[in-house]
């Protein structure tokens, strides 16, 4: 099994290989392409299909909530690799400070 710091190497060499590191990416629009996964995922369960509900289209592309989080998270990894970020430390870090935060931290309803 790979680790997600060797998993977010893999992840931005095939990007770079697939030709989206050609030129310098700005900031913003990678963020906005993280947002663009997200509402996919949501548009996934506007049109009926459930949480967890994998499909393929007649191409053999895979779809679904499970897929468009997937994206998401292959983004990120990929930023994260662009700009030198060790995703996994960070997650670990945050992580255990999160578990030291007040119940329901923030007071906020959602």
């Amino acid at each position: 099994m790979s680790s997600i710091q060797e998993l977010q190497k893999m992840i931005h060499e095939n990007a770079i290989d697939q030709g989206w590191w050609e030129s310098e990416r700005e900031f913003g629009t990678l963020i906005a392409l993280c947002h663009s996964e997200l509402s996919e995922a949501l548009e996934e369960i506007r049109k009926g299909h459930g949480i967890d509900e994998t499909y393929y289209t007649d191409s053999g592309k895979l779809v679904g909530v499970p897929s468009e989080l997937a994206d998401v998270v292959i983004r990120v990894m990929d930023i994260c690799e662009h700009y030198g970020i060790n995703l996994e430390s960070t997650i670990l870090e945050k992580h255990e400070y999160n578990k030291n935060r007040p119940f329901k931290h923030g007071n906020k309803i959602f």
